[in-house]
């Protein structure tokens, strides 16, 4: 049971690919990397006439934009989903507890396995304390009907 209740160690790779898509998704964000973008894209419209219009000029910007679009799909989608799963977290705990806890806040920057694991934690407890309040209400009940028991 204990070994159930420690959350697994991330693996290197997990780990890595994790900072690599969030710093990736942070720098695909910014203006500046726009910019750069753009000015490259402007560079080699420029260079156009040098290179004759050729298919190999072509090429080049339909190359290099298919690698960067391949890759930044698997960076940005591993962020994203991160970010989603942390957020549904912290929702669950709102609705369990009606106050946020403070250990909650920057979950989006673990990894799956940790967010997995403390995802379990927040529905047995929530699985938990609906079981107590079926409890607590069959006993109001009972209580009610020998309340009125008694009464009659």
């Amino acid at each position: 049971m204990k070994a159930k209740e420690k959350a697994k160690e991330p693996s290197a790779v997990s780990k890595f690919f994790g900072d690599l898509a969030n710093k990736t998704s942070l720098a695909a964000g910014r203006a500046s990397t726009f910019i750069i973008a753009a000015g490259i894209v402007i560079i080699w419209a420029v260079s156009g006439p040098l290179f004759g219009f050729s298919d190999t000029w072509q090429l080049v910007i339909n190359t290099g934009t298919t690698i960067v679009t391949f890759l930044m799909v698997f960076l940005i989608q591993n962020s994203q989903n991160r970010d989603s799963a942390a957020i549904q977290v912290k929702l669950d705990e709102l609705i369990r507890v009606g106050a946020a806890r403070n250990s909650l806040v920057g979950i989006e920057h673990l990894t799956d396995d940790e967010i997995e694991d403390l995802r379990g934690k927040c529905e047995a407890r929530a699985r938990a304390e609906r079981s107590a309040d079926k409890s607590v209400d069959k006993t109001r009940k009972s209580a009610r009907r020998a309340a009125e028991k008694v009464a009659n």
